[in-house]
């Protein structure tokens, strides 16, 4: 049975990769490129795309010399490498949420958990043999909190656990004694197995700077005490001490916004009827629309303090992201996705947040491209729009450097070599609404 079910996986991947040899070259005609690599526009552009990579890029003014399948008419479009998810959490269907991430222009996502029944060394399979539609993906582990670290030998048999798995990270959700944590560190190195997640609250903030990168700028908020948060002398040291650990931050400020959304009597109203919603299984949505969320159960959210606390809270984590990113520390978008802050989606709405927070345009989309195609270590294969690179790349209406918001306006997205139109991209989304009624 075993051998047979080999055959099937190997016929299943030569089909691909068959599929994938196939690919038809496509040409972007009279397009406007922002390439990313600097803030800059390159006007009335052809853009060929073969064998899943950018080929050619050339004024739309010289004559084609290339064999062209698909010709795309993108006069008055910009053309923007894919976008980064890198803080995605699977919480219903996975093909469905792959379909919503693709629509909304995500070619490229981090997964930030594996939850019990769930295997996400078996979805990055399918990813990366493209039997499923998928956006090129990353993993980590076990959402691992203090209780999974009963003692320091505990340590080993979870970094092995990880080792022998393959996950591309290991995530730690919670804090941990400082003993289980050096070991942690020690045992982690010694595997070349890198650590990401949440901060060390209850130790100095130079412990926390150990890891690959943090999710939630929130993390600092809580790891610096209340007259620490409020010294602007202090908060610039730590910004620095940030900068020279070589951390990466994700400052996921969406996730929180959802709070006061959730609890806010209006907020909650236009939330619980937002259009999207209906890309949610019923009963998924019908929870996160109910009272029996802990959001609007707990007085620690829902009395008039709190909303006012919250909103104070939200604000701190926008001035400490720009502070983050004045000094040079490596931003990169990630949304956090779970309730009713829908995959790809919300990525949209993340940077609109960190745009908020006083990055420019230019600066705010880095981080769903360039920054997170150097943490991955692929910056020579995405990140930019540049000949030989990987074909993932979206198509807009409107110029994301004059608005942020513009990146969801999108006309078509290719993601490795295969277009998707939008009445390709719009049939992706149906599909999702139908199956989920």
């Amino acid at each position: 049975m075993r051998t047979l079910k080999n055959c099937l996986l190997l016929i299943i991947l030569m089909l691909c990769s068959v599929v994938m040899a196939q690919t038809k070259i496509i040409s972007f005609e009279n397009v406007n490129v922002i390439p990313m690599n600097i803030d800059t526009i390159i006007t009335n552009q052809r853009v060929i795309i073969a064998n899943g990579r950018i080929l050619k890029i050339e004024p739309a003014s010289r004559t084609r010399t290339n064999h062209i399948d698909v010709t795309v008419q993108a006069s008055g479009k910009y053309l923007i490498p894919g976008l980064v998810e890198t803080h995605y959490h699977l919480q219903n269907n996975i093909e469905n949420e792959f379909k919503l991430l693709i629509a909304n222009g995500v070619t490229s996502a981090r997964n930030m958990a594996e939850y019990n029944g769930q295997d996400h060394i078996r979805i990055r399979a399918l990813a990366q043999s493209n039997a499923i539609l998928s956006p090129h993906y990353y993993t980590t582990g076990p959402y691992l909190k203090r209780n999974d670290f009963k003692h320091t030998d505990s340590v080993d048999a979870i970094v092995q656990y990880h080792k022998k798995r393959g996950y591309d990270y290991l995530k730690i959700a919670d804090n941990l004694p400082k003993d289980i944590y050096l070991k942690l560190l020690e045992t982690a190195k010694k595997e070349n197995l890198e650590i990401v997640g949440h901060g060390q609250r209850e130790l100095p903030l130079e412990f926390s700077l150990r890891i690959k990168s943090i999710a939630h700028v929130e993390e600092f908020m809580n790891i610096f005490s209340k007259e620490e948060r409020t010294s602007i002398s202090y908060l610039k040291r730590a910004v620095k001490e940030v900068k020279t650990s070589g951390v990466y931050v994700s400052p996921t400020l969406g996730i929180f916004e959802m709070i006061s959304k959730y609890v806010d009597k209006d907020k909650s109203e236009l939330l619980n009827n937002d259009k999207n919603i209906k890309y949610l299984p019923k009963h998924y949505s019908d929870y996160w629309r109910s009272d029996k969320i802990n959001y609007r159960k707990k007085s620690w959210f829902t009395d008039k303090e709190s909303l006012i606390r919250l909103e104070k809270e939200l604000a701190w984590q926008k001035k400490f992201t720009l502070l983050l990113h004045q000094q040079g520390v490596p931003l990169m978008a990630g949304s956090d996705t779970y309730g009713l802050f829908l995959p790809g989606f919300s990525l949209h709405h993340e940077l609109e947040l960190i745009h908020n927070s006083g990055l420019s345009n230019y600066e705010t989309l880095k981080t769903a491209t360039v920054v997170p195609a150097r943490y991955f270590n692929c910056i020579s294969q995405s990140g930019t729009v540049s000949e030989g690179k990987l074909a993932d790349l979206v198509l807009l209406d409107k110029n994301p450097l004059e608005n942020i918001s513009n990146t969801r306006t999108i006309s078509g997205v290719i993601i490795k070599g295969q277009w998707f139109d939008r009445e390709k991209l719009d049939n992706l989304l149906l599909e999702v609404e139908n199956l989920n009624k």
